[in-house]
């Protein structure tokens, strides 16, 4: 499958920079829960998603969360990275991930 990172008009990806931002440990839980995605797709062994709403989906991988979405291709867009400190994603973190996948399914 292919995953490909959003990208802000100035170049940055903020989801790279996120995970390359993380310890060691969480980078690679995370790290291994998007190359299981890449290798056996949307069914890969051991991942944990969930829909959020519509073709907004999460990645849970440790206390991380990736949000995604779906394009034709078919493409895995990683919208946004956050850490979870609650027990439901906060409205600030989904609505950054929803405007990041309007702008990538147009």
């Amino acid at each position: 499958m292919d995953v490909r990172f959003y990208r802000v008009a100035s170049g940055a990806e903020p989801v790279r920079d996120y995970l390359r931002a993380l310890g060691m440990e969480e980078r690679k839980v995370c790290g291994t829960a998007i190359r299981a995605l890449q290798i056996f797709g949307l069914g890969a062994p051991g991942l944990v998603a969930r829909q959020i709403d519509g073709k907004l989906w999460e990645i849970k991988a440790s206390d991380q969360r990736v949000f995604y979405c779906v394009a034709s291709g078919p493409v895995v867009w990683l919208l946004h990275a956050y850490r979870k400190a609650s027990q439901r994603a906060p409205r600030r973190e989904i609505d950054v991930a929803k405007v990041r996948m309007a702008e990538v399914l147009r």
